[in-house]
């Protein structure tokens, strides 16, 4: 029953993101408010990203649904987001939304499954030539 913020604006993976971000798009130079929120829950961590942009959220939308399209495991979706509708996945869910020139970006995974061991059952899968979502595709505990 209780929610904090983790290192708010001045996160280790802030430089991870932006050198990610700029491998994506040689210019990106912008300022990223990155707030990881932490709580007394066994699993899954919950993310706000806050990035100034005059891009419209709908060709923002379009970009990312682009993005991940081929991925198995990133959704886009319209409606705000739960935590516990990743808890037993491996999926990682992304909400955006445009405030005036601010675009925040809402993410969730369960850091178990989508963490480091179902990093490596996907990675294994890869390597062996299965389908990428075998032993993966599991039902969320809620919704």
């Amino acid at each position: 029953n209780n929610l904090s913020v983790y290192k708010a604006f001045d996160h280790q993976h802030v430089p991870e993101i932006k050198q990610s971000l700029k491998q994506l798009q040689n210019s990106f130079d912008a300022d990223i408010d990155f707030i990881p929120y932490r709580g007394d829950f066994p699993r899954g961590i919950f993310a706000t990203i806050v990035v100034k942009t005059k891009v419209a959220l709908d060709e923002i939308t379009r970009m990312y649904e682009e993005y991940y399209a081929k991925d198995s495991f990133v959704h886009i979706v319209e409606k705000n987001i739960d935590l516990k509708q990743v808890v037993n996945t491996n999926k990682c869910l992304l909400h955006l939304e445009k405030h005036g020139d601010k675009l925040l970006i809402i993410s969730c995974i369960d850091n178990l499954l989508k963490g480091a061991s179902g990093q490596a059952v996907h990675n294994m899968n890869l390597m062996f030539n299965l389908e990428e979502t075998v032993g993966l595709r599991l039902k969320p505990s809620a919704f």
